[in-house]
């Protein structure tokens, strides 16, 4: 077939690339849209779908187990692209690097566009633009296990500089609104008085030390966040490697993670994992965050940290009534590997 128009050359190609590229992808790995988003990565096993989206950053866009996404995605990014819609929305399974107070912005690692492209069966790779504003390139690889919800999220930082970097992984997951946050304690390492410190926003002292807060106790080995506290940022000293949040549809969400007790944790109080839990009528999510070591990263060299996310059947408890923290702390070591 002969065009008289470049252009539609072009568009031709262009559409015979993408046809056999979707030929080509690898067991589980399809193409997908989610809300305005085109051509999204989704990874699926018969029970579980995850879908990447690297228009708008590198994110999870939905991590779906039994029809129900973990996942708060924001209605509001259906509009995305269109006249008046959101210009750089950011809702979903976000990941960042920091530590958040002396980092600068970073807009391109953020809200820039990323590539994707499928690495294995039921596997992909989004790539940042490399970033002048912190002098690298972030590369997320994402694997969905054969069977059930085990979700591999590795974050890469890659120093694309020529200076020694030093960032650390930083996750702010936003999970569905409503749920209980579950943090097994390790007092052996015990930082915080009270095993969990409060940014008060606007307040005196900003950060503090011993709070106290009706949503928020210590109940045998665990701290248990009920709900939003009076102020939505909390953080843990937790080096138990895992974390669970259940979520009134019936669903635990669980992290597990690295937390090396030896390591350098660079947040400005030190903190391993941080909560941040506004009221639903600000935002409804709550943002699940691990925080991974400090990295020296040398020029042209790269350092890594990988969160596994898995979904377990776990049921909301009635009110008045109160989890059974013993029996979910087994449940994870036995369903969450």
């Amino acid at each position: 077939m002969r065009f008289h128009s470049p252009a539609l050359a072009v568009l031709a190609l262009f559409a015979t690339s993408v046809a056999l590229a979707a030929e080509a992808l690898p067991e589980g790995v399809r193409r997908v849209q989610v809300l305005n988003y085109p051509d999204c990565l989704e990874l699926s096993n018969g029970e579980t779908r995850v879908t990447l989206g690297h228009h708008v950053g590198g994110r999870v866009l939905e991590y779906e187990w039994r029809g129900k996404n973990a996942l708060y995605l924001d209605p509001a990014e259906a509009k995305w692209g269109t006249p008046g819609g959101p210009a750089n929305p950011s809702s979903a399974g976000r990941f960042d690097i920091g530590p958040e107070m002396i980092i600068p912005k970073r807009d391109k690692l953020w809200a820039g566009a990323w590539t994707a492209e499928a690495i294995g069966p039921r596997a992909a790779r989004l790539t940042s633009q490399p970033d002048e504003a912190t002098g690298v390139q972030l590369i997320r690889e994402f694997r969905l296990a054969a069977q059930g919800t085990h979700l591999s999220c590795e974050q890469i930082i890659r120093n694309v500089s020529r200076e020694t970097k030093y960032w650390a992984h930083w996750s702010r997951t936003f999970a569905v609104h409503g749920g209980i946050g579950v943090v097994p304690l390790t007092p052996e390492v015990k930082r915080f008085p009270n095993g969990w410190i409060m940014y008060a926003q606007g307040g005196e002292p900003a950060i503090q030390t011993r709070p106290v807060d009706p949503n928020v106790r210590l109940r045998g080995s665990f701290i248990e966040v009920l709900g939003p506290p009076r102020f939505p940022k909390i953080g843990f000293d937790s080096h138990a490697g895992w974390f669970a949040y259940v979520m009134p549809h019936g669903q635990a969400f669980v992290k597990r993670y690295a937390s090396p007790r030896d390591a350098v944790y660079p947040e400005a109080i030190g903190m391993t994992l941080c909560f941040w839990y506004p009221q639903a009528s600000q935002l409804r999510a709550c943002e699940l965050e691990p925080h991974g070591p400090r990295n020296t990263i040398s020029p042209g060299a790269s350092a890594s940290y990988t969160e596994h996310w898995h979904l377990i059947e776990h049921a909301f408890p009635a009110a008045g009534q109160s989890l059974d923290l013993e029996k979910l702390a087994v449940q994870v070591a036995r369903e969450a590997l």
